[in-house]
């Protein structure tokens, strides 16, 4: 795993650079991240990895898999990790373009788990007290998780707000323990 993040480090900066360029970051992230779900598929796995496919019939997969009229800076970025047997690595390409464009942007993704939904006045105070701690624009997505017993788990880039009642019994456990 850390070796394809190693790997995927350039390619990402790459193609952010071409995309930021073009200023064009949300189109590429589109086009990244349906590459990197597609090459995920075990249909298109198996033909990624088939010594019988050639260069061209992986370009020409790919360029289907684009859909529309890619741009030529989007079909080199293609050839380019086809030459180098790079499709595979195309997931940890994706998370890394979404994390340079998010810096970029100056937006957080930020994923809520509850245990409950969320009312649309809970979620603006949620956004409102993390753009203050932050400094950046918000991306919610709310999710109900039945696991937890009460509270909310919040979860932005690699930072956990744990708030959940499962936790705080636990500490409360280990504290008279």
């Amino acid at each position: 795993m850390s070796e394809a993040i190693t790997t995927a480090r350039p390619y990402a900066q790459a193609a952010f650079d071409a995309a930021q360029k073009l200023a064009d970051l949300k189109g590429w992230s589109e086009a990244i991240v349906n590459l990197a779900e597609a090459v995920t598929h075990p249909e298109v796995h198996a033909i990624i990895g088939s010594p019988q496919v050639t260069p061209a019939q992986l370009e020409s997969l790919v360029s289907g898999l684009l859909g529309g009229k890619p741009t030529n800076q989007l079909n080199n970025f293609v050839r380019v990790l086809i030459e180098n047997q790079r499709l595979q690595i195309l997931p940890e390409i994706a998370v890394m373009f979404e994390t340079l464009r998010a810096e970029a942007e100056k937006t957080v993704n930020v994923v809520v788990d509850s245990a409950f939904d969320l009312s649309v006045a809970q979620q603006e105070k949620i956004i409102s007290s993390l753009k203050k701690r932050m400094g950046r624009e918000i991306k919610l997505v709310c999710k109900v998780n039945k696991d937890l017993l009460g509270g909310v788990v919040i979860r932005a880039g690699d930072k956990v707000i744990d708030g959940s009642a499962r936790t705080r019994l636990g500490e409360m456990a280990n504290a008279l323990a």
